[in-house]
């Protein structure tokens, strides 16, 4: 495992920018000594009744690093999202920076690409410029940015540490709320366990960026900003001597009683392409495709006739 080392303990500067309406923290992180900086997870503005996309929150991201002197040189994704779609290629657009993701994107995609007959979605991950592998580095400027492959959520989850902090994408809330479902196609809650051990075995003051905030009963205010220590004292879910079966007999039926995310349908479609919209039909206008399926599995439901 990577060690914290005096080369890696400079600490990087991260700001957090919340989207209410769908819940989510993105973020700006850079190197103070250089000014180079990524974005991770960055939120797309999406109506969902009118189909309207707008930037609006994306721009908040590019005027903070146009006012800090920011070169941004990576936009990192810690998973394609369900409940959010994502502004990467609009950030990518506006700094030239790669779009970045785990490897078992391409895990996520072989799964949803039937789902939606996705046919224009490229093999192996080829909508995103770069995928990453567990434990790999990269720089962001001079520090080191270290990729822990964390799955069970989906099965694609990374984490992004850099020294001491941690943007931990879905995989962990904050401590006073609990943890990721493990439902969606591919999720695992075992496997999403094993995750979360992976990151509080991490030195206790390490800082945990979170992903999602819902407010836990009591809170008033929105946060993001945890610690390994602080989840191992307090986080309901996996707090220390909460065995590996108590947690995922919880997660399971906890999960059967979760509906699924409002924004599931396009942000799976749009985030399997790293942001790309399907291409527009003939008529200029690109569209999203929604599944139907009935419960009583009738045909007359779809005005067909029933076989005689």
């Amino acid at each position: 495992m990577f060690e914290i080392t005096e080369d890696t303990m400079q600490t990087p500067e991260i700001r957090a920018f919340f989207d209410e309406p769908t819940n989510t923290v993105s973020y700006l992180a850079w190197d103070p000594a250089t000014k180079i900086a990524a974005v991770i997870d960055p939120v797309l503005d999406w109506d969902h009744k009118s189909g309207t996309a707008d930037t609006a929150f994306a721009d908040r991201i590019l005027k903070a690093a146009q006012q800090e002197g920011l070169a941004i040189r990576w936009v990192l994704e810690t998973h394609a999202h369900a409940d959010h779609l994502t502004a990467a290629p609009y950030i990518k657009a506006k700094t030239g920076a790669p779009i970045g993701i785990g490897e078992h994107i391409k895990d996520v995609q072989r799964i949803f690409r039937p789902v939606f007959d996705a046919r224009d979605v490229k093999p192996e991950g080829g909508d995103f410029d770069r995928l990453f592998k567990d434990n790999e580095r990269f720089m962001l400027g001079s520090l080191e940015i270290e990729v822990l492959h964390v799955p069970g959520h989906t099965p694609a989850d990374v984490a992004y540490r850099i020294g001491q902090d941690v943007l931990v994408g879905d995989t962990i809330f904050m401590h006073d709320y609990g943890t990721a479902r493990a439902d969606f196609p591919g999720g695992d809650a075992h496997q999403l366990w094993r995750s979360i051990q992976r990151l509080l075995a991490l030195p206790p003051e390490t800082r945990l960026w979170i992903c999602h905030d819902y407010k836990a009963p009591g809170r008033d205010q929105f946060a993001w900003q945890s610690t390994v220590a602080e989840q191992r004292a307090h986080n309901p879910h996996v707090k220390d001597g909460t065995t590996e079966a108590a947690f995922v007999a919880f997660r399971q039926r906890r999960d059967s009683t979760l509906a699924a995310p409002t924004l599931l349908l396009p942000s799976i479609q749009v985030n399997i392409r790293a942001g790309r919209f399907p291409e527009a039909e003939a008529n200029g206008v690109r569209y999203l495709k929604i599944p139907v399926k009935t419960k009583a599995g009738h045909p007359a439901v779809f005005g067909e006739e029933p076989a005689r």
